[in-house]
C-alpha cells in the first residue's frame, strides 16, 4: 500500500525499487543509526551504541547487495553466466547446467525468471 502512494498509485520496476532500496539502506547506515549510536554514548548508553552501530553494518551490507542486484540487472546477467553454472527452477526443482537459464522450465513450463543459482550451503 505505501509503496504504491510512494510513486504515484504504482508500483515501480525492478530498477527503480533496487535503486530506491539502496539509497534508503545508504541513509541507514551512513546517517541514521551513526547518529542513533553518537546520542547512545553521548547518554552513556554504550550497550546500545553497540548494537545501533552493528545494525548499522547490516544496513550497509544490505546496500551492497542491492546495488550488485542492479548491476546485474543493468549488465544483463541475472539469468546468464560467463561459464557454466547449475540453476534450479524455484517451483518444481529442475536442474539445468549451462552458461544460461532456460527460457521455459522443461518439467513444470515455469518462465526464465523462476530460475536461480543453486545454491549448496547446507
Amino acid at each position: 500500500i505505501w509503496f504504491k502512494q510512494l510513486h504515484g498509485g504504482k508500483v515501480p520496476g525492478t530498477i527503480d525499487n533496487l535503486k530506491d532500496a539502496a539509497s534508503g539502506e545508504n541513509y541507514e547506515w551512513t546517517e541514521m543509526y551513526a547518529e542513533f549510536a553518537k546520542t547512545a554514548r553521548e547518554e552513556g548508553f554504550n550497550e546500545i551504541a553497540d548494537l545501533f552501530e552493528g545494525v548499522g553494518k547490516i544496513e550497509k551490507e544490505h546496500e551492497e547487495r542491492y546495488l550488485a542486484l542492479l548491476k546485474n540487472i543493468e549488465d544483463g546477467v541475472v539469468f546468464k553466466k560467463d561459464k557454466v553454472a547449475i540453476w534450479k527452477c524455484r517451483n518444481c526443482g529442475h536442474i539445468h547446467v549451462g552458461k544460461e537459464a532456460p527460457e521455459v522450465c522443461p518439467v513444470c513450463n515455469h518462465p526464465k525468471s523462476y530460475f536461480e543459482l543453486r545454491a549448496t550451503n547446507w
